[in-house]
């Protein structure tokens, strides 16, 4: 077990990132509650360790084109609907997603919250403090932060587009020590494994240089979400400057969650590098231009 690794088993505040592929059914486009439950369990169970935990979940935008009817015809892809339709999806699927959710911490014995953001949350100085003194002060309470992306608000110039991202302003924000990405991929490669059967796993990236970033194509491979791997890349550089570990791993099986923490080596992980010249809002402002 490497030294980094070895260190995931003290973090005390992590952050836990789950796209809307992780969590639906990818016949159906439906909400896999197998999955959502097993996932919100876990987060629990790390909760009562002791530790801090804060979930990202897209999912709103295909719960509400579930909702509707949208989901039934596979046809019909998230990316192809208007900016409105996709608006009005997330105003009907945030809530019921959250109800979801809701439930199983209830069960589970848990407190969660709902944070919604944009791009303008982090980019105005006053935004940024008053959601960061929020997120402290539901922490300080013991509850457990459930955050999105306001899609129902969010146009092109306020949207931040990917919960990767959005998921490392947080970690940031709240001063997180690890960030994990569960993704549809198992990590790293140095190259687009789905096209290269070539490409090599990376376990480790100690510092993330300018030969790592050209491996983020930014490819995905689902049909439900928007983060490819350059997205990712883009998270890791900003967690890594704020502080915080970060790892990347398949969702496939979730109780990957448990072993990361444990200190396995599984998923790629990002040793952070503090900067304490690292300007959040103005790196921020640079990636989604």
């Amino acid at each position: 077990m490497s030294n980094l690794r070895e260190n995931f088993k003290n973090k005390k505040r992590i952050v836990v990132k789950i796209g809307s592929s992780s969590i639906n059914h990818p016949e159906s486009g439906g909400m896999d509650f197998s999955r959502i439950e097993l996932l919100v369990r876990l987060l629990c169970d790390i909760h009562n360790s002791g530790k801090d935990v804060v979930l990202v979940s897209s999912g709103a935008i295909a719960a509400g084109k579930y909702a509707i009817g949208y989901g039934m015809d596979r046809s019909i892809n998230r990316h192809e609907l208007t900016l409105p339709q996709k608006q009005a999806c997330a105003a009907i699927g945030q809530g019921r997603l959250m109800n979801i959710y809701e439930k199983f911490f209830t069960e589970y014995n848990s407190l969660p919250a709902q944070v919604l953001m944009t791009k303008d949350t982090v980019l105005n100085d006053t935004n940024r403090m008053n959601a960061t003194n929020t997120f402290k002060a539901l922490l300080d309470m013991g509850v457990i932060p459930i955050v999105n992306e306001n899609d129902t608000i969010a146009t092109h110039e306020i949207e931040i587009g990917d919960n990767d991202t959005l998921s490392a302003m947080v970690a940031s924000m709240v001063e997180a020590d690890l960030l994990i990405l569960l993704s549809d991929i198992e990590g790293l490669y140095t190259d687009d494994p789905n096209k290269n059967p070539d490409a090599k796993f990376i376990a480790e990236v100690p510092e993330i240089t300018a030969e790592y970033l050209e491996m983020g194509k930014g490819s995905t491979g689902s049909g439900m979400g928007t983060g490819g791997m350059s997205t990712k890349l883009n998270a890791a550089r900003i967690a890594t400057k704020s502080g915080a570990d970060m790892v990347i791993c398949s969702s496939k099986d979730l109780t990957i969650l448990s072993r990361i923490i444990a200190g396995e080596e599984v998923g790629t992980a990002f040793a952070s590098a503090k900067d304490d010249s690292f300007d959040l809002p103005s790196f921020v402002r640079d990636i989604l231009k």
